[in-house]
């Protein structure tokens, strides 16, 4: 005799529930159903799901026993068909009765957001962009991080989200909650936005049932002009030719004008080798982008590893965004300037309970304070705007496109007059 029966495989915050067909030792097939389950939630011994808030567990419950019923049917007319059980047989039928129900836990407008999130980040770490190569792990980290933001923004208004929730109304809210309660800059909560617009997106693109709104303009993500400061050409000159007391602070210097020189990421940067660089020319693998870069060395870079007859000794970015600071500060770079400082704040999480964590707040502060690795490559691209040709210096940042980096370099109105004045004054000479 012929028997069905459910199953789930495994234990994770959601689980397929597969359906075992079987009839003596003549077949024994077992396919996922394509309904899923909240962990801890199904009851073998019931065969059903049991009584949660995360999903339609009523509905997915009625569905699983029409199911069975149902291939016991087709079972009894396939046999006086003639037809032979095989798993694919199982697998048309499992397909038919879904499909010709309409139902399917994933579009239907119960399905909830972060449900949606969580399966969108495991199918993104097998996906390729357009350049042919894998999402990179801090694009699926960002998203893990979206993800955790719009449970902590659940968990403060008491709330699960569904598809059809992500709104204009939602919108307005999340952005708030982000900015009050979590004290972000409109930077960082513009990039959640632009996460949300997508995860939206590709769901409305699979037919899911979704929000439009996503797609309005007053669903915008929020910016701001960056507040990151740039070492000018005379500032890393200072550096340079200071004479520090202190041999871990000499060493943090040779790792900033290395930077500033070569435009590198900071984790490309302290991992750089010297057989990275071959004839006076640095040969480096953007880490984030995986795009190759070759940059001539500096005389700046090579009177340093003269003098070390080497790299500089290995430092942690950690200790590399503290020591800099301080070998600045004694290089003379403190000048007051308006920036943006990390500070302690303290934010709303999960269950409404509050952490203390470290924000970038605004401000006017001593230049040397607001030094850090990510000054290395502004600085690299400012100070070369403008004498070399764009394409020239993406080419070597990594940027992928002229408005990425216009936005990115950190010229001032007046240093564009004094540039324009300087091609006036070279005319004049020329004339």
């Amino acid at each position: 005799m012929a028997t069905g029966n459910y199953r789930v495989k495994t234990d994770k915050d959601w689980n397929s529930i597969y359906y075992r067909f079987k009839q003596g030792k003549q077949f024994d097939f077992e396919l996922s159903t394509g309904i899923e389950t909240p962990k801890g939630r199904w009851s073998s011994s019931k065969q059903e799901i049991l009584s949660t808030a995360e999903m339609d567990y009523k509905a997915a419950n009625i569905k699983l026993k029409e199911f069975n019923t149902y291939i016991l049917k087709e079972f009894q007319s396939s046999k006086l068909d003639s037809q032979i059980i095989t798993s694919r047989w199982l697998k048309e039928k499992i397909s038919s009765f879904f499909n010709r129900e309409t139902y399917n836990p994933e579009i239907d407008n119960k399905v909830f957001f972060a449900h949606y999130i969580t399966k969108f980040i495991e199918e993104a770490r097998n996906k390729k962009n357009k350049r042919g190569t894998t999402i990179s792990s801090r694009t699926i980290q960002h998203y893990r991080t979206t993800l955790i933001k719009i449970q902590e923004f659940e968990s403060y208004e008491g709330k699960k989200l569904k598809l059809t929730d992500i709104d204009i109304k939602f919108h307005g809210k999340f952005v708030l909650f982000l900015e009050e309660q979590q004290h972000l800059n409109p930077n960082t909560i513009g990039g959640y936005i632009d996460n949300i617009k997508l995860f939206c997106r590709t769901a409305d693109q699979k037919d899911y049932n979704v929000s439009k709104d996503y797609k309005l303009s007053d669903f915008y993500s929020p910016t701001n002009e960056t507040n990151d400061v740039y070492l000018t050409e005379e500032e890393i000159d200072k550096i340079y030719n200071h004479k520090f007391e202190q041999d871990y602070l000499t060493n943090a210097r040779d790792w900033l004008i290395i930077g500033v020189w070569t435009g590198l990421r900071v984790s490309d940067l302290l991992k750089l080798r010297l057989e990275d660089i071959k004839d006076g020319l640095i040969y480096n693998v953007n880490k984030k982008t995986d795009y190759p870069a070759i940059i001539p060395v500096h005389h700046h870079v090579e009177e340093i590893l003269n003098r070390l007859s080497g790299l500089p000794r290995k430092i942690s970015e950690q200790k590399f965004n503290k020591y800099i600071k301080e070998a600045c500060k004694l290089a003379g770079i403190t000048e007051k300037v308006e920036g943006a400082k990390i500070v302690p704040v303290e934010v709303v999480g999960i269950n409404e309970k509050i952490t203390k964590i470290h924000r970038k707040k605004k401000g006017i502060y001593p230049k040397h304070e607001l030094v850090s690795s990510h000054t290395c490559r502004r600085s690299f691209a400012t100070n070369h705007y403008g004498k070399l040709d764009t394409l020239t210096i993406m080419k070597i940042t990594g940027h992928v496109t002229e408005s990425q980096f216009l936005a990115y370099i950190k010229i001032t109105p007046k240093e564009h007059a004094e540039k324009l004045r300087a091609h006036w004054v070279n005319q004049r000479k020329a004339a």
